[in-house]
């Protein structure tokens, strides 16, 4: 389990999703996401089929936060062009973790997705 860090300070245990398998699986079929999930390389997503609402963060490639945005099940993304992943979580998690567009995150503990 990898975390994802701002500042030094862990936000959330973080699930990379990285495989094309992987990022189509994404929050399907689940009731709640269990800190955070990094999908990528992705630039827009969308919400149908899901259960809850959630909050998207678009990342450059460096983690830098681009956009954010809160979607209710049921919903698609405007690609951002300029993002290469993306991290979802729980509606409300980015305003609990202040997250905001310029802060630059990271991820430590990344283990290489095993479902390639």
């Amino acid at each position: 389990m990898a975390w994802l860090v701002r500042d030094g300070k862990v936000l959330a245990t973080l699930e990379v999703a990285d495989s094309w398998r992987a990022r189509t699986r994404g929050l399907l079929g689940r009731d709640a996401v269990d800190g955070a999930i990094l999908l990528r390389p992705a630039r827009s997503v969308h919400t149908f089929r899901m259960r809850f609402p959630i909050d998207v963060a678009f990342v450059d490639g460096s983690l830098r936060v681009l956009r954010v945005v809160h979607l209710r099940p049921g919903r698609l993304t405007r690609p951002v062009w300029r993002a290469r992943g993306v991290i979802e979580a729980d509606a409300g998690a980015f305003a609990e973790w202040d997250l905001r567009p310029g802060d630059q995150l990271e991820v430590r503990g990344e283990a290489p997705d095993d479902t390639r």
